[in-house]
């Protein structure tokens, strides 16, 4: 899964997935925790009534959740990202300052995406990070720079970049 400008890139499989939580967690597990803090409410003193509480902290994240993933099905493009730039759903290989033999590849999406795709064995750069938003919109040859966390300022050329197929 990759994010940008409001659209998540997804493979089908991904989106399926993603559907199959979405529906289980509003329709079973809503329903078990509704269950839950009704037959807590019963037993009187909502104040002193751990059950209650825990309760009604899981429905909170599991709020949380369900609004997570409905605004990423919303805005899912299902498929395979492509163009003549580096974009979201891509996997792109870079060559670090003056070495062409020093490389990096890795696919620039959302790293919810690991937990969704358990073959995937790249690392996973957000258009958001710094080595993310230096690639994004670039072509192969391309050169970008970007500041690292310890203040050092890093050039990369951009390699090669494919859409990435899970």
């Amino acid at each position: 899964m990759t994010e940008t400008a409001g659209v998540v890139w997804l493979s089908q499989k991904n989106y399926d997935r993603l559907r199959q939580e979405y529906e289980y967690l509003s329709d079973v597990k809503m329903g078990e925790l509704s269950r839950r803090i009704a037959q807590a409410r019963d037993e009187g003193d909502l104040s002193e009534n751990a059950g209650y509480h825990a309760a009604r902290d899981e429905q909170a994240q599991l709020v949380a959740r369900l609004r997570q993933l409905k605004l990423q099905l919303d805005q899912a493009q299902v498929g395979q990202a492509d163009g003549d730039a580096v974009a979201p759903g891509m996997t792109v290989t870079v060559a670090f300052g003056d070495d062409p033999e020093d490389r990096d590849t890795f696919l620039l999406g959302s790293r919810e995406i690991i937990a969704l795709d358990d073959s995937l064995d790249l690392p996973v750069y957000s258009p958001q990070s710094p080595l993310g938003a230096a690639v994004l919109g670039k072509a192969v040859g391309d050169e970008a720079a970007y500041l690292a966390p310890n203040g050092r300022t890093i050039s990369v050329t951009v390699v090669s970049f494919e859409p990435y197929g899970g």
